[in-house]
């Protein structure tokens, strides 16, 4: 995706989210808006991952920004949400990843004695929200469920391998536009949070001869701050 259309999509949201959704002057059954920030902290695995290579080990996500709500009914339980955030992404994991020339090279190795990947994104979530609050309720119980729009502005790969030190920053088989589900259920500020990627990391890549398809699942908290 061309970064000019990124930017008019930023500050296009940035602007619907300035908006104030004044609660303090509501009354119960009068429409209003959960305009909320969000702070999330996740574990996170790959998945579809080649035959030759095992799940990540213990790998994370942490990720925070603010989304605007658009109320859908009188009562107010159904929502629609856009928001726009920041995301990090933190795993070890066993494919070799290597820019060599411009090209990107994938391989495996039994001499690595570290090999991580970190990744910086812009966040678009989108959500449909149905909640059991009010105008004057704010502990409440819901489920929020939508997708999740990545865009990558920074990735490295790290690894050592006989006790020499390698690293490869923005390589070009890297999937900078990246979506997957999202979903949120929970009471008050504690809920628990599940991304599942529809969009491989990488574009045209193979190992081997086979496809890597690999995506990102991610589990844990999320909490909404009005």
């Amino acid at each position: 995706m061309n970064m000019k259309y990124i930017l008019t999509l930023f500050f296009l949201l940035f602007s619907l989210l300035t908006l104030n959704a004044q609660k303090e002057s509501l009354e119960i059954g009068d429409r209003y808006a959960e305009d909320q920030l969000y702070i999330s902290i996740s574990y996170a695995q790959f998945f579809k991952q080649p035959s030759t290579i095992s799940k990540s080990v213990f790998s994370f996500g942490v990720s925070t920004g603010f989304m605007k709500d658009f109320i859908l009914n009188k009562k107010g339980d159904f929502a629609i949400a856009l928001g726009v955030g920041y995301g990090y992404d933190f795993f070890n994991h066993e494919l070799k990843v290597e820019e060599i020339n411009n090209i990107t090279s994938f391989s495996t190795s039994l001499d690595l004695s570290s090999n991580v990947y970190k990744s910086h994104n812009l966040e678009f979530p989108i959500e449909l929200r149905w909640r059991t609050s009010n105008a004057k309720k704010y502990d409440f119980w819901r489920i929020y469920t939508g997708l999740k729009f990545f865009y990558n502005f920074y990735n490295q790969f790290e690894f050592t391998e006989s006790s020499v030190d390698f690293s490869s920053k923005n390589v070009n088989s890297y999937n900078k536009f990246q979506y997957g589900l999202t979903l949120s259920a929970g009471y008050d500020e504690f809920n628990i949070n599940v991304f599942y990627g529809l969009t491989p990391i990488f574009k045209d890549a193979t190992l081997n001869g086979e496809n890597i398809n690999t995506s990102i699942l991610k589990f844990g908290l999320i909490f909404y701050i009005l």
